[in-house]
């Protein structure tokens, strides 16, 4: 018998070696690389491989010859959904959906199977669960089960001749770590498999026209487990995320070939599953009864929506000889250059001080127009004085003390007039000729115009 040949597969980047090393060379990665089993040639030769784009007749072709169309768009009818999908989902694109165990991926495409049962022939193909268990959990969320196909496999070939036969036009695997291939001989949920299986989906969503969603499980660091070509693959990565105590969720678009980067849906999970939360800046502010110290409101950008959300600080004497420096949802780094700004030019040393800066609700920001309510909020929390009633701000901080201007800055002073605030702080770039009504806009040039606020 033939020893079976192996190879060693980074899952970063997806570099293949005959042995295995401790470091990638193409990416530069430590402790990546897995070993797979390759097939034989025979069974290689068995399966026809053309191109991820679809047809096998590769013609070369001008682009000015192109002729431009419109993607054929279908409304799940889930509006959180819809919005980080980009406006609906495109026919023949597959989506990749992860995120922690538990935080509702099954549950999210099922109600959107329900959603779309009636307008769209749907099936669902589930590897994790028995037909039983996923029936139960749609009668717990009072979903009707009258338009909606499953199947039990875990064999992609059987499933591709299933989906096949059916037509459907809406495909969902559950999870694409659970999928195998008889050309292969590697367990499922190893490399091999989960981008043999993949590379198979979304040849027969390019070839058919069947949107995709595929369903993967996150490692311990938060990303898909297995290749990280496998996010190369598909047309949209999805992400939830949550805190564990929580019951809101945030689903973010990470990559998106047909709408918004960095889009976000925020959804609510109940008894009845995931309800859609449509203003989602009334969750990320606090109802203060009395202007709290160290709190600032900030006008951050997701994607195409405009969000208030609350800053907090916490600025107290430190006992260490290495004061503290605690984000959460900001980048640190970015806290102590911020810190050494506001002493270099604003006068406020806190050096001795341990500083804790925390982003209300669990979102991650990841936008410089956080800058200018940091230091608000950490220098109000310091002299232990509000910043007073309805009061929001944005604006980048530069290293030479300036306050730069952030994109959309007339949106988001409209979010902030649409919620009653009374007060906003923004770049002198940033201010609009005309104000909205109701509202006080205070332009700033430099740091100290803006630390003039607070007295």
């Amino acid at each position: 018998m033939a020893k079976a040949k192996t190879a060693y597969v980074c899952n970063d980047c997806g570099a293949e070696y005959s042995k295995w090393q401790g470091q990638c060379t193409e990416c530069n990665a430590w402790n990546t690389l897995s070993e797979v089993r390759l097939a034989s040639a025979k069974a290689a030769k068995s399966e026809p491989r053309g191109g991820y784009a679809g047809g096998g007749n590769a013609l070369v072709t001008a682009l000015a010859k192109v002729s431009e169309s419109e993607e054929h768009r279908t409304l799940i009818g889930i509006g959180e959904l819809d919005r980080v999908l980009g406006g609906g989902l495109v026919r023949g694109s597959v989506v990749l959906i992860g995120g922690d165990p538990g935080i509702g991926k099954s549950t999210l495409v099922l109600q959107a199977l329900a959603a779309l049962a009636g307008r769209s022939k749907t099936l669902y193909v589930t590897g994790e669960e028995s037909l039983g268990q996923v029936a139960a959990r749609a009668r717990r969320l009072g979903l009707s089960l009258d338009a909606i196909d499953a199947l039990a496999d875990t064999g992609i070939e059987r499933i591709l001749d299933t989906a096949i036969a059916q037509k459907p036009d809406f495909l969902v695997i559950d999870s694409i770590q659970t999928m195998y291939s008889d050309q292969i001989e590697s367990a499922p949920g190893s490399v091999s498999q989960v981008r043999e299986s993949a590379a198979r989906l979304v040849r027969y969503a390019k070839e058919v026209g069947c949107a995709v969603f595929l369903i993967g499980h996150v490692t311990k660091e938060g990303g898909i487990a297995g290749p990280r070509v496998l996010e190369h693959m598909v047309d949209a990565v999805l992400y939830f995320e949550g805190e564990a105590g929580s019951r809101f969720r945030v689903l973010r678009a990470f990559k998106n070939r047909f709408g918004a980067v960095n889009e976000l849906g925020v959804f609510a999970m109940g008894d009845k599953g995931l309800r859609e939360v449509p203003n989602p800046s009334a969750i990320f502010l606090s109802n203060h009864e009395q202007p709290t110290p160290g709190s600032a409101i900030m006008v951050t950008r997701e994607g195409t929506r405009p969000l208030l959300v609350e800053v907090q600080a916490l600025v107290d004497q430190s006992p260490l000889a290495n004061p503290r420096r605690v984000a959460l949802g900001l980048e640190q780094n970015r806290l102590a250059m911020l810190l050494a700004v506001l002493h270099k030019h604003g006068g406020f040393a806190l050096y001795d001080q341990d500083v804790f800066v925390n982003v209300v609700g669990g979102i991650r920001v990841q936008e410089t127009a956080a800058d200018l309510p940091v230091l608000l909020a950490a220098l109000s929390s310091f002299r232990n004085r509000p910043l007073g009633h309805r009061l929001a701000a944005f604006g980048e901080v530069g290293l030479a003390g300036e306050i730069r201007p952030v994109p959309n800055g007339e949106e988001r002073i409209r979010e902030a007039a649409s919620h009653g605030f009374e007060r906003i702080v923004v770049p002198k770039a940033n201010a609009p000729k005309k104000a909205p009504g109701g509202i006080q806009i205070i332009a700033v040039e430099r740091l100290a115009e803006a630390i003039a606020v607070l007295d």
